[in-house]
């Protein structure tokens, strides 16, 4: 690891309850989400409006914590890693995994990228925006943050892509689902797509914010839902490659966050392989190029313990693989992330593991 000391393309923060009270339009502040000590638990718990029950904690901060101590209920806010939510410790929790700088994304945020209440969730996501501004102040050449929207109308997310930038944040986090009646491969979001591109802020979707479809139940026992999570991902990029977008966009540039890699092979085969034999009767317009040409080109995956995508790279365009930790959530590899990295890296060439761990991630995001 001494010879790259890699960025985080996915980490995150866990939102203190002061993030919406303080920073959300007043006319919402009664409603803002909040914490709330629950007497069953013995802990606290989130509420967010339109989620129908409070959430416990403690997976939202669990990196580090043996796995028979990853519970979701029984922490107080205080027990949490203190830098989830207040910056003059985060650099000290980079400096202790051996990462040189992380780009953040929300915690109850991708939860309230589900909510169905358009006006609730555009003044949740404008405080956060807000607070997140003051939290990547503390260290803007190492902590870099990444807006939010809710998408009501394409011109408003015009605007919030502009507000975004002038707050100093390097991309955009997408709900799954826009607050228009039309989804993002209708002709109608191109606009936005090119405020995108000339704002210079690529878009990005995190697992968990499709959880209508994706996320909160799957067959069988509860942990094959963890198997499901990715999925919500993997409709978008399909959306957005058979829908046209990157055959009218081919600068626009798209982050799959925390969905892992290793699958991209066997879905780029599938994607070509879906076109060319079924989509005269299943329906899609005709393509300048092959599905895959646009997923190798546009698409950039996050993940952070992935060996099979490691495993890949000479199947997987290497230029769009970002490394990343996930903390402080319960998949992260904090604080192991030096000798996780330097196990799983082991077999890549000087370039590859430079490009995948650092580079990549930099110049996606314009960093200096």
């Amino acid at each position: 690891m001494s010879d790259v000391k890699p960025i985080s393309a996915d980490s995150h923060i866990v939102e203190p309850p002061q993030c919406f009270a303080d920073f959300i339009d007043p006319a919402f502040r009664e409603r803002a989400p909040h914490l709330i000590d629950d007497p069953d638990s013995g802990g606290d718990k989130y509420v967010v409006e339109g989620i129908p029950k409070p959430f416990g904690l403690n997976t939202l901060a669990a990196a580090g914590k043996a796995p028979e101590d990853i519970t979701i209920d029984g922490d107080k806010f205080g027990a949490l890693h203190r830098s989830g939510w207040d910056p003059k410790y985060r650099l000290a929790d980079m400096d202790k995994d051996g990462v040189a700088a992380e780009f953040i994304y929300p915690t109850v945020g991708m939860l309230i990228c589900n909510l169905d209440d358009l006006d609730y969730k555009n003044a949740c996501m404008h405080a956060y925006n807000r607070w997140l501004e003051t939290y990547c102040a503390e260290a803007p050449d190492r902590i870099y943050g990444l807006g939010q929207t809710a998408v009501r109308s394409v011109d408003e997310a015009i605007e919030d892509f502009r507000r975004i930038k002038e707050l100093g944040f390097k991309g955009v986090m997408m709900p799954g689902y826009p607050g228009t009646e039309f989804d993002y491969d209708d002709p109608r979001f191109d606009p936005l797509w090119d405020a995108s591109i000339d704002l210079r802020l690529p878009i990005s979707f995190h697992i968990l914010t499709t959880a209508k479809d994706y996320g909160f139940g799957a067959r069988g026992p509860k942990l094959n839902g963890f198997m499901a999570i990715i999925r919500g991902c993997q409709d978008i990029i399909g959306m957005f490659v058979y829908g046209g977008v990157f055959a009218r966009k081919p600068k626009l540039k798209l982050v799959c966050a925390e969905a892992d890699a290793g699958w991209a092979p066997h879905y780029m085969y599938r994607l070509d392989h879906a076109y060319k034999r079924h989509r005269f009767w299943q329906k899609c317009d005709e393509l300048p190029e092959l599905p895959s040409t646009y997923f190798n080109e546009n698409i950039y995956i996050t993940f952070q313990d992935d060996y099979s995508a490691l495993q890949a790279v000479d199947r997987i365009n290497p230029r769009r693989l970002m490394w990343a930790s996930d903390f402080p959530h319960s998949d992260s590899t904090w604080p192991w992330s030096e000798e996780i990295i330097a196990e799983q890296t082991a077999h890549l060439t000087p370039d590859q593991k430079q490009r995948i761990l650092r580079d990549n991630v930099s110049e996606l995001y314009d960093l200096n």
